[in-house]
């Protein structure tokens, strides 16, 4: 029982104290930041909900699949590949479920609907505004995941959407044209009879695998209002998308069983499964988002608990700290340092780092400065270095915000403030101090 109890305190605590810079093996550095992710995703995926944006995501691409697959047929029709789009989707898990007839049939009354709109492109703007509200869906989800509060603009966001769906046909028109190749490559070689026995099919699913990966790397990179490094988005990007190619096996095989078994249902036992995938598919797809959070912002979960915990009296020493590091080597005329720079410097936790460096800019104690081979901001002081007082930061950090913003304070209330605020005024021990003296 005290092994289990101290697994769980080194999962909740022990593995936070310490910032990936200070696990020397590589090996080692690797291993904590693996268990470090799984543990974000897991607490991602309760604390946000993630299942239950799955299943509002299934209901928004239900009514959006019409629309989604009769833009990327009209794509496929400028490319004269209207019929490799048919063909993909019946070599899919679709095909078995016997609907790709009747899905391709909506989509063409849908394209006929769009291009004889009563006003002209009425037909048009209701198309791509029912594939806008889907990926707006999908945008905020993964706006969520990635704490972002801001949403890209319209224009932005149409833009993003419509690329995806142009990609979409051109992957696959890729594909399939890259299969045609490959079969004609093995059938003009054929003193390569090992590459002879094996089947197209096989070939095929291959290349589904690795268009799958590249479009969900691309799907994580774009989607999100953030900049997303391309790591964080290629792990992702490849098992989810392994995991979605192996999904949609699974649901070609169970819909294959139940259309020889069903008597009961007959061809709507293949509705559930059907149900079910488009659900595990918007649910992988929001884990790959959460985990391409997690693996960027690995280290900003560093000391979580104690930075939560954290006294003012330490934070305000952390403050001063990095402002007599910034400070001394601007007058000892050595390179800015960016951030990330301070934090491994002395293994602080990056996350505190930047909230600590945003404080001191917004109120003018530092400036941010871009150097050249620097991806990132660095950062020097925004005043003459010899009138930084300790005690000037601390009276800047504290008024920082709104003051005296109570409609009907009491007068004992006004008097006791004017009685505080002449008390820190006369207060000077502090202001003889200088931050590069400390």
């Amino acid at each position: 029982m005290k092994k289990f109890s101290d697994i769980i305190r080194f999962v909740r605590y022990d593995m936070w104290r310490r910032t990936t810079t200070e696990y020397t093996g590589f090996f080692q550095r690797i291993g904590f930041t693996i268990i470090r992710t799984i543990v974000l995703v897991i607490r991602g995926f309760s604390n946000k909900g993630l299942n239950d944006k799955a299943k509002s995501l299934t209901f928004s691409l239900i009514f959006a699949i019409v629309p989604i697959l009769a833009m990327i047929l009209a794509v496929a029709q400028g490319f004269g590949m209207a019929d490799v789009i048919e063909t993909q989707l019946n070599r899919s898990f679709l095909g078995e479920t016997g609907l790709v007839p009747e899905i391709m049939e909506m989509v063409e009354r849908y394209l006929e609907t769009a291009q004889g709109g009563l006003f002209i492109g009425i037909g048009l703007l209701i198309l791509l505004w029912a594939i806008y509200s889907f990926f707006e869906s999908v945008e905020s989800a993964f706006n969520q995941i990635w704490n972002v509060q801001r949403s890209r603009s319209i224009l932005r966001q149409m833009t993003t959407y419509i690329a995806i769906v142009v990609l979409v046909p051109v992957l696959i028109v890729c594909s399939a044209g890259i299969n045609i190749f490959v079969h004609s490559t093995v059938e003009n070689l054929p003193h390569l009879s090992m590459l002879q026995h094996l089947s197209q099919q096989s070939r095929f699913q291959f290349l589904q695998f690795v268009m799958c990966w590249l479009f969900f790397t691309w799907m994580y990179v774009a989607i999100p209002n953030t900049k997303v490094r391309l790591l964080p988005a290629i792990i992702p990007g490849v098992l989810m998308g392994t995991l979605f190619q192996l999904l949609q096996m699974l649901s070609v095989y169970l819909i294959a069983l139940l259309s020889r078994t069903s008597i009961v249902y007959g061809a709507f036992a293949t509705l559930p499964i059907l149900m079910t995938m488009l659900q595990y598919a918007s649910l992988l797809i929001l884990i790959g988002a959460e985990m391409s959070y997690a693996i960027q912002n690995n280290e900003e979960f560093e000391y979580e608990h104690d930075l939560n915990s954290m006294s003012r009296r330490y934070k305000d020493f952390i403050m001063l700290y990095l402002l007599h590091t910034i400070v001394k080597r601007f007058e000892e005329d050595e390179a800015p340092l960016t951030a990330h720079e301070l934090a491994v410097r002395d293994h602080l936790p990056i996350r505190m780092v930047n909230q600590l460096l945003s404080r001191m800019t917004e109120t003018g104690i530092l400036r941010e400065v871009y150097v050249e081979g620097k991806e990132e901001r660095t950062f020097q002081p925004a005043l003459d270095t010899h009138k930084i007082s300790v005690g000037m930061v601390i009276d800047r950090i504290e008024q920082q915000g709104t003051e005296e913003f109570l409609q009907s304070p009491s007068e004992e209330m006004q008097a006791f403030w004017n009685s505080y605020i002449r008390i820190k005024e006369n207060h000077k021990t502090l202001d003889r101090v200088m931050v590069d003296e400390l």
